[in-house]
């Protein structure tokens, strides 16, 4: 062997091995998806579940948290819409009240590829005069053995104070968390305003700090208000992160984030 093939074939060598110990583990990977459906509407104004499905089909997201999402209400025509929209992306769906509303519920819901170890609703404190707001978590098993959370949540519309004392609760809560934990949701609140302030206090947020990409309204994004964050910081790695522009399945755009689980130190 002369001396550029034996040159040629080290660096062919390094290379493997660098690409090798970047590749990852696919059981410990976690695609999160915030998804407001706007109570099952279109921003046609008809109803149309196979336009939400579909959306959330071709994002192939592991966890789905949803917001404005009714059970048995009279405007989406009694239906569950968490249940209809799991058996049309063949996920594991629950349903979290946060009020009634219109002969039914409404709130938060969740879709899910791994059947839940546990589930609990976290009423989150309101305003007088504002609606009532909830959070809700499943604990789930991935691929790999681990145990995770997924948090899903919406946070009042009218003002920062509503959304600050949520983000308080939130933290007071989940930091007790004896898992890794994924928190979702709109947020109703830009980066840099007090309510985000609060919750990345102990939150690591996922979207580009100096350029936070636009996910509202979905026909004209000009405003980041949902949101994927992740809890511990050093239990989770970014790998990508995508905004969901679809202007017909809803007034916001999704936000997907793909994580991979670190292993704990």
């Amino acid at each position: 062997m002369n001396l550029k093939t034996s040159i040629i074939l080290c660096l062919i060598l390094a290379s493997c091995a660098s690409w090798s110990q970047e590749i990852v583990d696919s059981s410990k990977i976690v695609k999160a998806l915030s998804f407001n459906i706007l109570h099952g509407k279109t921003t046609k104004g008809d109803f149309n579940l196979d336009v939400l499905a579909n959306l959330i089909k071709d994002a192939d997201p592991d966890f789905v948290a949803m917001q404005e999402v009714d059970f048995k209400v009279n405007r989406s025509k009694k239906y569950d819409l968490v249940t209809e929209l799991g058996w049309r992306t063949h996920m594991a769906p629950i349903f979290a009240r946060a009020m009634y509303y219109d002969g039914g519920e409404y709130g938060e819901g969740a879709l899910s590829k791994y059947s839940f170890i546990s589930t609990r609703n976290i009423s989150l404190p309101h305003l007088q005069g504002e609606e009532p707001r909830a959070a809700i978590e499943i604990v789930v098993e991935l691929p790999s053995g681990d145990t995770i959370a997924f948090v899903g949540t919406h946070f009042a519309h009218e003002g920062n104070a509503g959304r600050e004392i949520q983000a308080k609760k939130i933290n007071a809560v989940f930091s007790k968390n004896k898992y890794p934990t994924i928190l979702v949701g709109d947020l109703n609140a830009t980066p840099g305003s007090e309510p985000i302030n609060i919750l990345e206090e102990m939150w690591t947020a996922t979207y580009e700090k100096d350029i936070p990409l636009p996910t509202y309204p979905s026909d004209n994004p000009t405003v980041k208000i949902d949101y994927v964050m992740f809890y511990p910081k050093d239990r989770w790695k970014i790998i990508d992160r995508r905004v969901i522009q679809d202007t017909i399945a809803s007034d916001h755009c999704a936000y997907l984030v793909t994580l991979e689980l670190v292993d704990k130190e």
